[in-house]
């Protein structure tokens, strides 16, 4: 059935021009906001959470933006399993890529942070033919081994590296003759298990994964972070932000911290491209266990 589903209605349909996804997502709007209310509690919940100062009707307009940028989103992500590499670089384009060159003419590998914000898949279709450096982005296997496959094939084919974390370290202790650019999403959920660090983020205590931050620390990279801004429908723009080179001028949390106050200041810019639709705040400091928080 997955075979069918991608080879049959999936590949054709992404093989459609963008205006005519867009017309589909016109209609896909109406279906999920107005009679499918798909997650809408959700969404709802962490738009009032995230700004208590907004009233009601102002919470609706960011709502609705967002289930139009939502579905923007869906049929920009169908095109991207069949978009050519040069259009992916005419609509996600990269402003100032020469802050990574300064770091690429001293052969330091840099790590790159960045949210659910605007589109993300784009970026991991765009971004190899526009830095120097090799990039490379953790991910975690789907469950389905077909699923899995093509959408690693789809992310990876314009020269993005998709490695889990254990071989991501690895990669980056022996080669030393290339420079990579690692990419972190921030702003998931972290586990249980993992190492998070408690910062105030959207008006709410938010517990945000040490990763990033501590790969910075223990192999000396710089840490850089994305900001990625709709300019139109279908095109988008990064612009670079420093957030720390020299480590050991901060607290552990403080690079953490520095670069989820950076989200959160493109978030209050522009709502609605947010990704509002995840469980963001499901855990609680009570949920992590001591040892495991900076």
């Amino acid at each position: 059935m997955n075979k069918l589903f991608y080879y049959v209605l999936l590949l054709p349909i992404s093989r459609l021009p963008l205006f005519i996804l867009y017309g589909f997502s016109n209609g896909m709007y109406v279906i999920m906001y107005y009679l499918l209310r798909y997650r809408k509690g959700v969404v709802r919940k962490n738009l009032t959470n995230s700004f208590p100062q907004k009233s009601s009707r102002e919470i609706r307009v960011i709502e609705k933006g967002f289930y139009r940028h939502f579905c923007d989103l869906i049929v920009e992500s169908v095109k991207n399993f069949t978009i050519s590499e040069t259009a992916a670089h005419e609509r996600m384009q990269i402003v100032n890529p020469e802050l990574l060159e300064s770091y690429f003419s001293k052969g330091q590998n840099v790590i790159l942070v960045g949210g659910h914000y605007n589109n993300w898949e784009l970026f991991a279709l765009a971004i190899a033919g526009q830095i120097k450096h090799i990039p490379m982005a953790l991910y975690t296997p789907l469950n389905n081994k077909f699923w899995n496959e093509k959408i690693i094939t789809s992310r990876s084919k314009y020269g993005l590296h998709m490695l889990r974390i254990d071989s991501i370290l690895q990669k980056l202790k022996q080669e030393k003759e290339e420079q990579f650019a690692v990419i972190f999403g921030s702003d998931q959920s972290p586990r249980k298990s993992q190492l998070v660090h408690f910062t105030n983020f959207l008006s709410q205590e938010t517990a945000v994964a040490y990763g990033a931050e501590r790969m910075a620390r223990e192999l000396d990279m710089p840490i850089i972070a994305g900001s990625n801004i709709k300019v139109s429908r279908g095109h988008y723009k990064i612009i670079f932000t420093l957030v720390s080179d020299d480590h050991s001028r901060l607290k552990k949390g403080e690079i953490t911290a520095a670069f989820t106050k950076l989200l959160e200041k493109d978030i209050l810019g522009a709502p609605q491209y947010w990704l509002w639709t995840h469980r963001r705040w499901k855990r609680h400091r009570s949920d992590h266990n001591p040892d495991r928080i900076i």
